[in-house]
This record gives C-alpha cells, sequence and structure tokens, in this order.
C-alpha cells in the first residue's frame, strides 16, 4: 500500500510561501524573448477585448493552498491567462478545465471569467511549465528550463500533494525530467505519454490528460466524459 504523504508546512506556511512566490512570479523578466511577446500582445489586443485592459504578465498558480492536487499545464494563453491574469482563465481551454474540475467538486463554480469572478478551487492547485504565454504557443527548451525553479517551488510546497495531473504531453514530459532531475526513479526509457496513463513516483500518482485545447476538443481527440473521467479518477486516488 502507498503511503500517502505528509506536508512539511503548516498552512499558513504555505500560504505565505505562495504569496512571496507570486510576487517572484509576477515581476519575472528572465526571457526576453516571451517579456516581447506577452507585452505586444497585451498592447495590440484582440478586436474582441480591445476595450479591457490586458495582464500582460507572468501569471502564478491558482487554487487551494492545501490542496491535495496539483494541475500543471503548458503556459499561459495568450488572449486568455496573458490577458486577465489568472491560469486558465479567459479562453475555452479554461472553459473546459473549470467546467470538468466544478462537475469533479473541485472547483465552486463552472465559470472562469477574470481573476474577479469568484472562482474558489478546493483541494487543488491549477499552475503550468512557463509562466509567460509563448509565441505559437511554443516555448523553448532555454524557456522551460528558465522557468522550471518556479514549478519545483511548487512541487516542494505541495509535497503532500497526493496526485499531479498533466495537461498534454509537455507538461507530461517536464514533470518527468524535473523528478528524475530531484532523484526520483523514472523508467529509462522515459515513459511515453498517453491520456489516462497513472505513473507512481515517490508516494504520488502522475495522472497524465489530453490538454483541453481547441484543436484536441474540436476534433474529438479530448472528449468530455473523457475528462470527466480523469477527475472521477484524480478525486478517487486523493481519497486512497
Amino acid at each position: 500500500m502507498t503511503t500517502i504523504p505528509q506536508s512539511s508546512f503548516s498552512q499558513k506556511e504555505v500560504a505565505s510561501r505562495l504569496s512571496v512566490l507570486e510576487r517572484e512570479v509576477i515581476k519575472c523578466q528572465l526571457c526576453p524573448r516571451l517579456v516581447e511577446w506577452r507585452r505586444r500582445v497585451a498592447a495590440e489586443k484582440r478586436a474582441s477585448f480591445r476595450d479591457e485592459e490586458y495582464w500582460g504578465k507572468a501569471v502564478p498558480g491558482f487554487g487551494d493552498p492545501m490542496a491535495r492536487l496539483l494541475i500543471i499545464g503548458l503556459a499561459p494563453a495568450a488572449h486568455g491567462a496573458n490577458r486577465t491574469g489568472r491560469m486558465f482563465t479567459g479562453d475555452r481551454s479554461g472553459d473546459w478545465l473549470y467546467r470538468a474540475l466544478y462537475r469533479a467538486g473541485f472547483a465552486t463554480q463552472p465559470e472562469a471569467k477574470d481573476r474577479a469572478d469568484g472562482l474558489e478551487l478546493k483541494d487543488a492547485w491549477v499552475t503550468a511549465t512557463v509562466r509567460c504565454a509563448p509565441p505559437g504557443n511554443k516555448p523553448t527548451t532555454q524557456e522551460r528550463e528558465t522557468c522550471r525553479p518556479y514549478l519545483e517551488s511548487e512541487l516542494d510546497l505541495f509535497d503532500s500533494a497526493r496526485v499531479i495531473v498533466t495537461l498534454g504531453g509537455f507538461a507530461f514530459t517536464s514533470l518527468l525530467r524535473i523528478q528524475r532531475a530531484r532523484g526520483a526513479s523514472i523508467d529509462r526509457p522515459m515513459p511515453k505519454f498517453r491520456h489516462g496513463i497513472e505513473i507512481e513516483i515517490d508516494g504520488k500518482i502522475l495522472l497524465a490528460s489530453y490538454h483541453p485545447s481547441q484543436q484536441n476538443t474540436f476534433t474529438g481527440t479530448l472528449t468530455e466524459p473523457m475528462f470527466d473521467a480523469i477527475w472521477a479518477r484524480a478525486a478517487e486516488l486523493i481519497t486512497v
């Protein structure tokens, strides 16, 4: 039987450290290409959002400081989180994610429009491998590695998380690389991404899902029943 990890930090300590991390992420300007792109998108805007003030900065994680479920995506969307300032908020991928989390009991409402919409997560924390919107939604290897310490900090703070859900192959592979570098026992060759795969890593379960991108949802690669099954399984695993 797998031992459920116990947190090394109190709720107050986690909240305090997350607040510090949030400030560090927001002020980050380490990747010139990403800084230039996020600012350009925020200045030019999409026509449908021309009356809104874009966030235009790196985006911190969001959710319950004592979460047992950690959700990792790729990066903020140019006109989604780069506009609203909250992970997976303001675009169709986020609509899919938060509706599914609501149905599974991890979110207080199915809608995610902006940072002031009242949405709260329950027992879940949403973050990303890269914190700035990348051109073409494709960060470089160097940008991924530069952003890596932020995700590592969250992994440390959420050391009691029982389940980690990665959305898409990029987040899946990035997490495995990080965990291997941190001394975790990862099979060689590295496991290949597939929807629904479960991998035990030092007392935690990595559960992989297709990303709820428009390409995946429009083509039927990812359906709502498939996505709901991921969160039902996550809910089951965190109570084992």
